[in-house]
């Protein structure tokens, strides 16, 4: 049996499966990394992680047979990928397999938070709906010009259904897509200006820490909606929670949290915003995919052949 290293507790599914033809250690249940190294350190050849959990290079830089790092989901924003390149770690995601889940819960979160309809509902369980006070406060969706940031598989996956809506989607990311299918804005306040409703699907790394920032949403303004399914990170949260108390942003649809679990009194009185607890890629069908592509990988890397181990790194996202 070979080594693998489980990084992260909610890595705790994946472990029956990879339990039969390999050694699995879970970091969490030693008293502290360095307890694990000194029995461990140089028989662990994959880590498996999930890829918003930060792993430190200084542990990477013990395990001294480290070769893989399998991360279940599809992002990879918690693994310095340039140092792994550097020390000739491998690093795979799923990137792009929840997409259209990610998706449908940008859609979902951007429905409720333009119509109120959580406030709504909060509204009606209180015992207020009075058949007095059914008045129209919330404005119409269709024909809306929409923003998005970032135009991966799940940014093109928002802006058709945003489509679907009669919106006109403009887009920009800091990266070209020559084959893009809607037009990208000049600039991201550009894009906030021009836009009512703003959704993030960027990548997460040291570019695009607090790109939305006081003057994005300056620029998204009193009628605007901000939806973020990419990471808490790429969002000035303070900024954000100013600009809803203020009335200076209609509304938010969050599924991404500068610290998760985020602190439920941060939230207690922000007004016009919608909370999910980063379930956005989370369907169970998803979910199970993810799990066995992991498994796939980690098997055809430990148990296979050099073209089953040579398919595996050929997907590194370390190596672009």
């Amino acid at each position: 049996m070979t080594d693998i290293l489980l990084a992260h507790p909610n890595m705790s599914p994946i472990r029956g499966a990879l339990a039969p033809r390999h050694e699995v250690h879970a970091l969490w249940e030693y008293e502290s990394s360095d307890t694990f190294l000194s029995s461990h350190g140089g028989a662990v050849s994959v880590i498996v992680t999930a890829g918003e959990n930060r792993i430190d290079t200084a542990l990477l830089g013990r395990l001294t047979n480290l070769r893989l790092i399998v991360c279940v989901g599809s992002g990879y924003d918690g693994v310095d990928v340039d140092w792994c390149a550097r020390h000739g770690i491998a690093v795979v995601a799923a990137v792009g397999a929840n997409a259209k889940d990610v998706a449908d819960h940008a859609l979902g979160l951007a429905i409720a938070a333009w119509r109120g309809i959580v406030a709504d509902h909060d509204f009606i369980a209180r015992g207020e709906w009075q058949a007095a006070n059914r008045l129209p406060s919330r404005r119409t969706m269709t024909g809306v010009p929409a923003g998005i940031v970032g135009l991966g598989s799940i940014g093109r996956a928002v802006a058709h259904r945003l489509s679907a809506l009669d919106m006109s989607v403009q887009w920009w990311g800091p990266r070209e897509q020559s084959d893009a299918p809607f037009p990208k804005a000049a600039s991201l306040i550009e894009l906030a200006a021009e836009s009512r409703l703003l959704v993030l699907c960027c990548r997460a790394d040291a570019s695009s820490h607090h790109l939305v920032d006081a003057a994005v949403l300056e620029a998204l303004g009193p009628d605007g909606v901000l939806v973020n399914v990419a990471r808490g990170s790429v969002v000035d949260e303070d900024a954000l929670i100013a600009a809803l108390r203020d009335g200076r942003l209609a509304a938010a649809g969050l599924d991404v949290f500068a610290t998760e679990p985020t602190p439920a009194d941060r939230w207690r009185d922000v007004p016009n915003v919608v909370l999910t607890p980063h379930a956005a890629g989370l369907t169970t069908d998803t979910l199970r995919a993810m799990i066995g592509l992991a498994v796939q990988r980690v098997d055809a890397f430990l148990l296979g052949d050099e073209q089953d181990r040579g398919r595996v790194l050929s997907a590194s996202v370390a190596a672009r």
